[in-house]
């Protein structure tokens, strides 16, 4: 019943915007178009708060980004001038509403400037939202926030272990939740917090998809990855299960999508959002960090070798 009333109503909005020059639509001071639907049982937003919401933008009937079937954004109220920005209908919004706006693109370029290759002057951009909850203060987004990406984390967490026992995968599970599956332990001492270590590296999806690589030349960078553990040049799960291993030492990561990219798939990817990966690992060296000159400017250590492509196990997601 639920999935049928969203698609539903999902039909409405599209609909809507369809005849957007009437239909119960309203105006903002600055002219953007906007289309409540509520059924007014909770009151209305006050500034400061903050509305937790699932979005869908679209432009023609081209999506340009949503969170549906990812994770909800979050967005403060403030009161708004008339600057044609969807923030001018948030203070209008209620706990359980649902909202379309709808942005002409000539007059975003009049406010603006210069519009993305992707838009014409012509063009109708909309904005469909859905108000999931609404929150008095930071540390209650903060809270809720994290509470959602547990859920999702466990629920990747149980998908490895189903394929790890399907498919007879002996692996080791960290603290915080990475399987590691070891061929080889390697020598003394492990890649523990403040080792720099250097590190030869397949990355697949669970499809078997290889998705990066310094063993292929192909794509674009042959040298191992260095990074120092513990300082945040490397996603999370492989800062995680590197420390289970020493000099010489491999196996395989299998890492569930919040410890890895989450949400933020890097563009041309081969692999989606919150989708778990596979990285066949072998750690070539295991030692201190060179300090730095005291004479010279210092050296991220994330700066040393290069920026994996896809993208980068090198790189935390963003939280």
């Amino acid at each position: 019943m639920k999935k049928t009333t969203t698609i539903f109503l999902g039909f409405i909005l599209l609909f809507a915007i369809g005849g957007c020059t009437g239909g119960g639509f309203k105006k903002t001071k600055s002219g953007i178009l906007y289309k409540i639907i509520s059924d007014k049982k909770n009151p209305i937003v006050k500034n400061g708060e903050f509305l937790k919401v699932h979005y869908t933008q679209k432009v023609r009937d081209s999506i340009i980004s949503t969170s549906v079937g990812a994770l909800p954004t979050y967005a403060r109220v403030d009161s708004m001038g008339a600057v044609y920005n969807p923030l001018e209908v948030f203070n209008k919004l209620r706990k359980g509403d649902s909202a379309v706006i709808v942005m002409l693109a000539d007059s975003l370029q009049k406010k603006n400037g210069q519009l993305p290759p992707y838009i014409k002057k012509s063009d109708k951009l909309s904005l469909t939202i859905k108000v999931v909850d609404v929150f008095k203060t930071e540390p209650e987004v903060m809270a809720d926030q994290k509470a959602d990406m547990d859920k999702i984390k466990s629920s990747e967490i149980a998908a490895i272990e189903k394929y790890l026992q399907d498919n007879n995968i002996k692996a080791e599970k960290t603290t915080k939740g990475v399987f590691v599956a070891i061929d080889k332990k390697g020598d003394l001492p492990l890649a523990d917090s403040g080792k720099a270590v250097k590190v030869s590296y397949e990355g697949t999806t669970f499809k078997g998809v290889v998705f990066d690589s310094n063993r292929d030349t192909s794509f674009g960078h042959a040298q191992p990855y260095s990074f120092i553990v513990g300082q945040r040049g490397a996603i999370e799960g492989w800062d995680d299960g590197m420390r289970l291993f020493g000099k010489g030492g491999k196996g395989k990561l299998y890492v569930p999508s919040m410890l890895a990219y989450g949400p933020q798939a890097p563009p041309g990817a081969k692999f989606k959002p919150f989708e778990n990966l596979i990285f066949d690992i072998e750690v070539l060296e295991v030692s201190e960090p060179v300090k730095p000159n005291p004479g010279l400017p210092g050296m991220d250590p994330r700066m040393r070798g290069h920026q994996p492509q896809a993208q980068q196990p090198a790189h935390e997601p963003s939280r």
